[in-house]
């Protein structure tokens, strides 16, 4: 047997993702591009619903306040998401709720000023209108990092040593959503995991009219399929008998959503009142802001290699970053109580369904604004079984962190340097988050005790977050052990040019502001 030539074993690094018929700024045809973007918006829902069906009965709200938060969150969610693909980095990425808020929000809702307030409905007012100060003031943070270019020149410290294990860490920090929710309720959630795997990737060639159905459209196949099956065993009866927790998992009729919401209900800016101020609490606010800016630079990173496109400069990073700020600041005004960061079950479909066009996310952005204004009708969707939902992370939060992975294609990993750095920042980055974990679960509290409440946000929100935890690990050591002559071994000569904005001819394309912006906001 001839020996193998090293090019038959080995494959060359490649700087964009191939198989995508559609990048970043080319358009599948209206139709396909419709399909795609409901599925985007469904896919949305499942935070939209989650983290207020978290926060708002601890804050003292019913099922009608909580219908009006998740419409209000998704409201933001679309002007948000058309903001940042406009006029921020103009990935095709989706800014939704973010779970890295609820540390510093519970932390409000058990303040000794506003637990005590003996009426429900008062104390989730009161409450809403204290996150809602928080979050203004601490998205000041963003806003000034971002357009400073202050986040852009930090951004120089990394390589793709030090942003593999990041982004990476993005998809398998979050493994408490997968599996573990779907066994919750395994006979819903098992169908739609396999049901998933199976139509996106082994049919995925069944093609009709020379389009692969099977793999773009599978999420809204799925789902329709497995939301009826689910409602069959519902209306059968099958848990008549079951525990609270059972039924709240598994069935169709729990979550109250339909019978709470309005008709139509437009969101608008102070509608719970005027926000309040408190110092501590917007110090609290801002570990979770500083967050959220971590993950959703990781995020952009995912988002422009399953977009096809280059890695966004330093000074489209930082302007993405001063736009989400806005976003934060928006989320403050309207109170949707919490903060917003990039969706990476929504950057994990751009690869399952091969298509990374811009387009396609500013229609599913059209989606959320209108049915978050069409109450009942938009609490339909929401009311899918989030066991649905967790079986499809299982899928898409490991495909961004296998894309994470790819970055290591640059480096060099026969170095003992490199596998120190990757293996210990990932190491960590699982590691230390689930020690404040299972600590919280266990005493009801973090780690991070002291009389200083915003402190203990800082501490306890930071360590939680994997991406947060290994991007200190990993870019710290990336920068300070033998890193003389190590340049190569890092990635640098690959990383280096994509810095700027001139960097690649290739940047133009994809970044330029629409409208001809870019002649009043010339990039750096």
């Amino acid at each position: 047997m001839a020996e193998a030539k090293p090019e038959e074993i080995s494959h060359p690094p490649m700087e964009q993702l191939q198989g995508f018929e559609y990048c970043i700024d080319s358009n599948p045809p209206w139709g396909e591009a419709i399909i795609l973007a409901f599925q985007h918006y469904i896919l949305a829902l499942g935070t939209a619903v989650m983290i207020p069906a978290v926060l708002v009965p601890m804050m003292g709200g019913d099922d009608g306040d909580r219908v009006r938060v998740v419409q209000t969150l998704l409201f933001v969610t679309g002007i948000n998401t058309l903001l940042q693909s406009l006029f921020g980095t103009r990935l095709p990425t989706v800014i939704g709720g973010s779970y890295a808020f609820v540390i510093p929000i519970v932390a409000i809702i058990q303040d000794s000023s506003l637990a005590p307030i003996p009426d429900g409905h008062e104390r989730f007012l009161e409450t809403m209108r204290a996150i809602q100060g928080a979050l203004i003031v601490s998205s000041s943070i963003q806003i000034i990092l971002g357009y400073s270019q202050l986040w852009g020149i930090f951004s120089r410290f990394f390589s793709p040593v030090g942003m593999a294990p990041v982004v990476a860490l993005l998809g398998f920090g979050l493994f408490e959503r997968g599996f573990p929710v779907v066994g919750r309720c395994v006979e819903v959630g098992l169908p739609m995991l396999i049901l998933f795997v199976v139509l996106s990737q082994y049919l995925k060639n069944v093609q009709i009219k020379d389009i692969p159905i099977l793999e773009r459209f599978s999420l809204f196949i799925c789902i329709a399929l497995v939301w009826a099956y689910a409602q069959i065993l519902t209306s059968g009866g099958a848990y008549k008998n079951s525990t609270e927790v059972t039924q709240i998992n598994c069935r169709t009729d729990r979550a109250n959503l339909i019978s709470s919401a309005p008709w139509i209900k437009i969101p608008y800016p102070l509608q719970w009142g005027a926000p309040t101020f408190n110092a501590g609490q917007s110090f609290g606010m801002v570990s979770a802001v500083l967050v959220s800016l971590i993950e959703s630079t990781a995020s952009y990173k995912a988002a422009a290699r399953l977009a096809s496109a280059t890695p966004p400069p330093a000074h489209i990073l930082s302007r993405g970053i001063g736009w989400q700020g806005i976003g934060i600041l928006l989320d403050g005004l309207f109170g949707t109580g919490t903060g917003s960061t990039v969706s990476v079950e929504n950057v994990g479909l751009l690869g399952s369904t091969r298509i990374g066009s811009r387009r396609v996310i500013q229609i599913s952005a059209g989606f959320m604004i209108f049915f978050s204004m069409l109450g009942k009708f938009g609490a339909l969707f929401a009311s899918i079984p989030f066991t649905i939902f967790a079986a499809v992370y299982c899928v898409l939060f490991g495909l961004v962190a296998a894309v994470g992975l790819s970055f290591l294609q640059f480096t060099n990993m026969n170095s003992m340097r490199n596998l120190f750095i990757v293996g210990v920042s990932i190491f960590l980055g699982l590691s230390v988050p689930e020690y404040f974990f299972r600590y919280t679960m266990a005493a009801q509290r973090g780690p991070a005790h002291t009389k200083a409440g915003w402190f203990n946000d800082y501490i306890n929100t930071i360590f939680s977050s994997p991406p947060t935890v290994g991007l200190i690990v990993a870019v710290f050591l990336d920068n300070t052990l033998e890193t003389k002559g190590a340049a190569n071994d890092r990635g640098l000569p690959w990383w280096a040019r994509f810095r700027s904005f001139k960097g690649d001819s290739r940047n133009e394309e994809f970044y330029s502001l629409p409208f001809n912006l870019n002649r009043f906001f010339p990039p750096a």
